[in-house]
């Protein structure tokens, strides 16, 4: 039965997105609706947000490992997350992204996984960014390295940037092109300041003789700043004309989020001898100050504090449109679809999504990439078999956007991708098995709670 009604729910859901909407709906919302240019932000922040928290890949393998990471990876891993999600989200432009593509394609059931999948990785991943800004401001204010001030620094940072968030969509927005380019300055400043200071020969160093290469970091951390390019995919209902503008913000994006990683990582590897092992977050900072001085190290630190508000609010707006989708689809109890009467924004997945980032927060910054990265790996895959399989189930539907390939290849550009989410799981910690674990068997229990609550009805 839940097969035959997802399938009659495919019209319904593909209407959605014409523009023949109830015109009261058309009228209210359509002035906070996003842009273009926000959009494109905060996809960058989805994604990257810019080189902070890229530098345990140098420390990890050395500088040559981690430049040919950072210019093929994209190649193998984003472009094809970013294709996917381009089509999908122009086809399927509704509040809920990954999860409305799961249940057109295998139905509710696995549209409710997915959302669990994608949720719990998105909040997990929310409570590295305050601890990536106390890593950073610890540099500066020893304070906050240990102890009580931690803690509150952490809480309070969290509750404020998830406030912000309550004030609306296009503030966030517009708040990440701000955020965008006042923290990438001083990245453009140590660039140029480095050129005359470059050796390219550096570039090349396979890393220390003595300093055993570690992998799983690499690959992780790797993995952990070029993701989530389907994250944005969630806020679509709240998106401008969706089927043009995903695809040209996609693009832009990428080509910003690649040039902000590679530039900075080229100019800091190449001017300043290699310490293997104090590349690690936050060593940025130290190479700029090596570079041009103490006020560059300062101006980076204030940078990375400005970058993980961006990453912050668009994670959280992420998650919560997410909640607010679902709660759409019947996955969700109704009060997810609830707005905030003075913002509009969906105030009970912001404050959920909240309460779980700061649960997790105490987690050392390596054991929530690891664990955001093993359940981002297990949405993925079912993202790329829903892309396949919609492709074959829905063939005339129209596509404002469509991958230029025949199904056979889409098959192989979706498999190299999945080798390597494959790759990513089976390096995990027993830890991160545990959780993983633990969170997909509370999402099954939840999908057949709400199954036995609406039978009762």
């Amino acid at each position: 039965m839940e097969t035959t009604n997802s399938s009659q729910n495919i019209q319904p859901l593909l209407q959605q997105q014409e523009p023949s909407s109830p015109s009261s709906i058309t009228t209210i919302k359509t002035p906070n609706k996003l842009a273009l240019i926000p959009l494109v932000f905060l996809i960058y922040f989805e994604v990257g947000g810019g080189p902070y928290g890229a530098e345990a890949v140098v420390g990890a393998a050395g500088p040559l490992f981690a430049i040919l990471g950072f210019l093929i990876f994209p190649f193998i891993w984003s472009i094809p997350e970013a294709l996917v999600t381009a089509e999908l989200a122009t086809t399927f432009p509704g509040n809920g992204g990954f999860v409305i593509w799961a249940h057109q394609a295998f139905g509710p059931f696995w549209g409710s996984l997915m959302g669990s999948w994608q949720f719990f990785s998105g909040v997990i991943n929310l409570a590295s960014y305050p601890v990536l800004c106390i890593d950073y401001l610890k540099l500066v204010l020893p304070i906050f390295s240990t102890g009580l001030p931690r803690y509150l620094a952490i809480f309070f940072s969290t509750l404020v940037l998830s406030f912000l968030n309550y004030t609306g969509l296009t503030i966030v927005g517009y708040t990440a092109v701000t955020l965008g380019v006042v923290s990438l300055l001083p990245f453009i400043v140590m660039s140029l300041v480095a050129i005359p200071k470059i050796e390219p020969s550096r570039w090349i160093s396979l890393g220390e003789k003595g300093v055993e290469k570690d992998w799983t970091l690499f690959f992780n951390t790797l993995f952990w700043n070029l993701n989530s390019w389907d994250n944005a995919s969630t806020l679509a209902g709240e998106v401008e004309q969706p089927q043009k503008t995903y695809p040209k913000a996609l693009f832009s994006a990428g080509l910003l989020t690649c040039l902000a990683y590679l530039i900075p990582l080229l100019a800091a590897t190449g001017a300043i001898p290699l310490h293997q092992e104090e590349w690690v977050d936050g060593y940025f900072a130290e190479a700029a100050e090596i570079i041009a001085g103490k006020w560059l190290k300062v101006w980076i630190e204030i940078g990375a504090c400005l970058s993980v508000i961006g990453l912050y609010e668009a994670q959280l707006s992420s998650c919560a449109y997410q909640l607010l989708g679902m709660a759409n689809l019947g996955l969700l109890p109704q009060s997810f679809e609830a707005r905030s009467t003075w913002f509009n924004t969906p105030w009970v997945g912001i404050l959920l999504s909240t309460m779980i980032a700061l649960a997790v927060s105490y987690m050392s910054f390596v054991d929530i990439i690891s664990s955001v990265n093993f359940l981002y790996s297990l949405g993925m895959l079912l993202e790329f078999a829903s892309f396949i399989w919609l492709r074959r189930k829905l063939p005339t539907v129209k596509r404002p956007y469509k991958v230029p390939m025949g199904l056979p290849g889409l098959v192989v550009m979706c498999l190299i991708p999945s080798g390597f989410l494959v790759y990513v799981m089976a390096v995990a910690t027993k830890t991160v098995y545990l959780v993983s674990a633990l969170l997909t068997l509370a999402g099954i229990a939840w999908y057949f709670l709400m199954n036995f609550c609406k039978s009762k009805m």
